[in-house]
């Protein structure tokens, strides 16, 4: 992939639309100076060159007139607009698990912003960096970041991660009382580092939301998401990609056809050229989530079945036979034995 590509999950997109739409303007008129169409944002599969996305933060402040655009849109995302990213953060069984997750797999949903962790004077200090260069955009990116990542740990804490401080590398904005208002605290400008702060004695602490098998659930679908990254990505792979995020709900060939804007018949011979098929796609992704689901042992088998999109019990046990050559019961049983 190269720099000028990026790696954004589509509906961040579609959050900044809403906030355009949120201040009277009408989104197609946003979008035409990038040449996109309210509808190519429905496309989950969406991808937008950097200097595109640049301009299109930049019509969105100008043509809105607000400068805190950033801010504003930060706030909108909550964290189940991160995906499985934001679903894990919220089981996790600690601040300090939640921000390492956020840390290893922020790749998974975006490549603006990284994120590292420096612990000094009994405080943790996330700290957030742009390692493409954003220019005139830096600042309304990393408020947003900084903002989203804040609010999902203090969903995931039940509001109890006690951040101390925020701080940002830029002048003070003339819309510091909001960024005030947003964060619930003062924010300090003109730091050397942009994230926030919070003590050390509160990382470890157990989250009440804890779910340890949810959150290896997602934690392991995201890992398989990072590892799909390194890779040239390929058309199954993006095929793939949106059905796990469906878990279940699976779209048909001709509605994935359609959200990747080519006709059913495209999207059939493309797929086969790449030594695969939907169907194929379809399967695997169940026999993939059916695994995973019986490994963390938390779900009945009808559970599993309908979580994957069987209707019948019957019918996931006869696939999953076809798969693994046992009954998923037999083969939960086999788990659990060499568990000890």
């Amino acid at each position: 992939m190269t720099p000028e590509r990026l790696p954004l999950a589509a509906n961040y997109l579609r959050q900044i639309a809403e906030q355009v739409a949120a201040c009277g303007i009408d989104t197609a008129r946003w979008l035409a100076p990038s040449g996109l169409s309210p509808d190519q944002l429905a496309d989950p599969a969406l991808e937008v060159p950097l200097s595109q996305f640049k301009g299109l933060v930049r019509d969105g402040i100008a043509i809105t007139g607000e400068k805190a655009l950033g801010l504003l849109v930060g706030d909108r995302l909550t964290a189940t607009t991160h995906g499985m990213l934001g679903y894990a953060a919220l089981n996790s069984g600690s601040l300090r698990q939640a921000i390492e997750l956020t840390r290893h797999y922020l790749p998974v949903r975006t490549s603006l912003v990284t994120l590292r962790v420096e612990e000094r004077g009994g405080f943790m200090r996330v700290i957030f960096e742009t390692p493409v260069e954003l220019g005139d955009i830096a600042q309304p990116v990393l408020e947003a970041v900084v903002l989203t990542i804040r609010n999902m740990l203090e969903t995931a804490s039940m509001g109890a991660a006690g951040v101390t401080m925020v701080g940002f590398p830029f002048p003070v904005p003339d819309y510091a009382g909001l960024a005030h208002a947003l964060f619930r605290m003062d924010v300090e400008y003109e730091r050397d580092w942009a994230g926030f702060a919070l003590p050390l004695d509160v990382v470890d602490a157990p989250l009440r939301m804890a779910d340890p098998a949810a959150f290896e659930d997602a934690r392991q679908i995201c890992q398989r998401e990072l590892e799909k990254l390194t890779r040239a990505e390929t058309l199954s792979a993006r095929v793939r990609r949106l059905l796990l995020d469906k878990q279940g709900a699976y779209p048909t060939l001709e509605i994935v056809a359609r959200l990747f804007n080519m006709t059913p018949r495209t999207l059939h011979r493309r797929l086969v050229d790449e030594g695969t098929s939907f169907r194929d796609i379809v399967e695997d992704v169940r026999h993939t989530l059916a695994i995973e689901h019986l490994k963390a042992a938390h779900m009945s088998i009808e559970e599993i079945a309908y979580t994957i999109g069987y209707g019948e019990p019957a019918n996931f046990r006869r696939a999953f036979k076809r798969w693994e050559g046992v009954a998923p019961a037999v083969y939960r049983d086999r788990l659990r034995t060499e568990a000890g």
